[in-house]
């Protein structure tokens, strides 16, 4: 049985793992794939202090990220409700539906921030009415949107 050599990992693979980590590999494997390609690199102690490095900055980020979307949650909680105009016929019904985009704009004139789309869940909404959007910050915190449609 061939010995395993360590490299660290330079970028995401999904049979390995993902960057930054120090993963055991055969050495042919090593020799003539990751490392001609780049995708990794034979592990000395100057390279696993860089990785230990650039995980504790990694970790430092992910924190100040953690402590934004708290405080972002905390400043959607006291704006209250949001208020999103659309046309409408004479019975209440809208012409078209609220989007997760007209949701993204009426939160960025309030907050005057700019939030991602993608991130919000909006439910079907095809009347005038009070509504609950689903927004989420990062990973496991989410905020609660309350905004009305309003006929305009």
């Amino acid at each position: 049985m061939a010995k395993r050599v360590q490299v660290v990992l330079k970028e995401h693979i999904s049979t390995l793992g993902k960057s930054g980590d120090v993963v055991d590999v055969a050495p042919g494997f090593a020799r003539n794939f990751l490392v001609p390609q780049g995708k990794a690199m034979p592990v000395t102690t100057a390279v696993l202090k860089q990785v230990e490095h650039h995980r504790a900055k990694e970790a430092e980020r992910q924190e100040a990220l953690l402590q934004d979307a708290l405080a972002f949650r905390t400043a959607l909680d006291t704006i209250g409700a949001l208020k999103i105009r659309k046309h409408t016929g004479s019975d209440g019904v809208l012409f078209g539906t609220v989007t997760n985009g007209d949701v993204a704009e009426a939160i960025a004139a309030a907050t005057h921030r700019e939030v991602e789309r993608r991130h919000i869940e909006v439910p079907e909404i095809h009347r005038v009415g009070s509504y609950t959007a689903l927004l989420r910050l990062h990973s496991g915190i989410t905020a609660e949107v309350k905004f009305t449609v309003v006929g305009g």
